[in-house]
């Protein structure tokens, strides 16, 4: 019995002295593991082929390619008022009557202006008529009988014949102003009659029956009456910045959309961009423009389908297609980052980037990259060149190959990586997180 007890004795012991050690190697590989290197939470791609289309967006109005904004010629109170705000016109077909009553009594003053001329006219000229026949008779009888006709009396009758022949010419001279006198009044009495100068859309009526039209030289803007605008053809001005304005050209293909057809997209085309940019709102003539101040210039896209009820003024938003790539290499905007040549290897002061290119050239100590993942899931940053930008993606020129695996994400965690780095996959967003 003693012997028994004894080896029972033995054996607790050694099993005592199992727990315990298991227990201290288990803690030593936990403490091992929090003194380890911490690994960082990253979104992991692998480098793909994708179809990119590079494009530029810019927002702008709808116009009508061609628009009359009509105004008068004279000032009167409009009789007629013949015409509606969204109706269509004509060409010639009549929109605004002006009162003709003061225009056409100054046509009847001018014609009988004219008659009086006229015949003041005819009396000149018999004047004149009758002074040369006086003198060619009295030269006559003075070269037959020089005693019957003394040298001054034809000197006499020879300047009432100059003298007749000047008023003749006078008077003359007074029929055609007062022939131009009377084109002017007609030609205001018919100004007092608007017509349609082509057929389209009155798109803009600022006048009602009874308002005094004035003058369109004394005040453009307060004297339009009305618009019409051929609505055959629209297009939209729109403003891109001078960075991507290079990009764009004559005949670029551009997909807009107007805020009125929220579920439409209309296809257009680019048909011509401004050669200087525009001024800032409010700069006066001649000043420069500052060099903290953005630079735009104007590009019109033609809509090649617009939708009958598309009226002047509407909001759109138009992408212009500038390049497409087909199942090319490609990488996240996002992963992109500078950095710096000397920190290579070593330190790190990479920078995201937020847009397909920077909008100043990168110094010559800079280098654009990714940060490639390795086997052991330590990062690397390596050196690529990037060719045109997708909606979110960058074309890849050289420094990657397909299926290689780079940090994609996120911002944040893209910044702060350095050489070396260990990083695990992040988990997926719940799609609440991801709505929000």
């Amino acid at each position: 019995m003693p012997a028994s007890g004894t080896r029972m004795t033995r054996r607790a012991k050694w099993s005592i002295l199992g727990v315990i050690g298991l227990v201290v190697a288990v803690a030593a590989i936990a403490v091992a593991a929090t003194r380890g290197p911490k690994s960082v939470a990253v979104r992991i791609e692998p480098v793909a082929r994708r179809d990119l289309v590079a494009s530029v967006t810019a927002s702008g109005q709808v116009r009508p390619h061609t628009k009359v904004d009509m105004s008068a010629d004279i000032s009167g109170r409009i009789i007629t008022l013949a015409v509606k705000e969204g109706q269509t016109v004509t060409k010639g077909q009549l929109l605004v009557q002006i009162d003709p009553a003061t225009y056409q009594a100054a046509v009847e003053r001018a014609r009988a202006a004219l008659a009086a001329a006229r015949a003041q006219a005819l009396q000149a000229e018999a004047n004149a008529q009758q002074a040369e026949r006086t003198y060619q008779r009295s030269a006559q009888i003075k070269k037959s009988n020089p005693q019957l006709v003394s040298d001054e009396q034809l000197e006499q009758l020879r300047t009432s014949m100059d003298v007749g022949t000047a008023t003749s010419q006078a008077a003359r001279d007074q029929v055609d102003q007062a022939i131009a006198a009377l084109q002017d009044a007609e030609s205001a009495l018919s100004k007092t009659t608007i017509r349609a100068p082509m057929s389209g859309k009155v798109t803009r009526l600022d006048v009602e029956q009874g308002e005094t039209a004035i003058q369109g030289t004394l005040n453009k803007d307060a004297a339009t009456l009305l618009t019409i605008s051929d609505m055959s053809v629209l297009e939209t001005k729109v403003k891109v910045d001078e960075t991507d304005v290079a990009h764009i050209q004559v005949g670029d293909s551009a997909f807009v959309q107007l805020d009125a057809f929220p579920d439409t997209v209309f296809r257009g085309r680019v048909t011509k961009i401004a050669n200087s940019a525009l001024k800032p709102t409010g700069q006066a003539q001649g000043n420069t423009t500052s060099t903290d101040q953005a630079v735009d210039y104007e590009v019109t896209i033609q809509l090649l389908d617009p939708p009958p009820d598309t009226r002047p003024d509407f909001s759109a938003t138009a992408k212009v297609i500038t390049d497409t790539r087909a199942h090319v290499l490609s990488i996240p905007i996002i992963a992109l980052t500078v950095r710096d040549n000397e920190a290579l290897p070593g330190g790190d002061s990479a920078v995201t980037l937020g847009r397909a290119a920077p909008a100043k050239q990168v110094g010559t100590r800079d280098v654009e990259g990714v940060f490639v993942v390795g086997p052991d899931n330590r990062v690397t940053f390596r050196p690529v060149k990037v060719g045109i930008a997708g909606d979110k993606y960058f074309e890849v020129v050289t420094g990657l190959r397909e299926k290689e695996r780079i940090v994609g994400g996120t911002y944040q965690a893209i910044r702060d990586l350095k050489d070396g780095t260990l990083v695990h996959e992040a988990k997926p967003e719940p799609a609440s997180a991801t709505k929000s």
